[in-house]
């Protein structure tokens, strides 16, 4: 459990630093938005033991599965992307 808030703390480190490289905040935003709707029209063949090599969670479930998903909700990290974008733009 303690491995997997580490992990969580990371992607959303991954995500603001890859932001700020970038420079937009919103384009990482609606690629993540994207990349979860193609999730799920075309699911990936992943295991929980490779689940930590995609950037979303290519694992369906709740439950108990969240908690020990490496992934973040995209939900919450387009939120923290958001964000991260108004903060900059003020």
């Amino acid at each position: 459990m303690v491995a997997s808030s580490v992990s969580r703390s990371r992607e959303f480190q991954a995500d603001a630093t890859g932001a700020q490289m970038a420079g937009q905040p919103w384009g990482l935003a609606k690629a993540l938005e994207k990349l979860e709707v193609a999730s799920k029209v075309a699911p990936m063949n992943a295991t929980p033991a490779t689940a930590h090599l995609f950037i979303v969670n290519p694992l369906t479930g709740g439950g108990w599965t969240t908690l020990f998903s490496t992934h973040p909700p995209i939900a919450e990290r387009v939120a923290r992307l958001r964000a991260l974008a108004r903060s900059q733009a003020r």
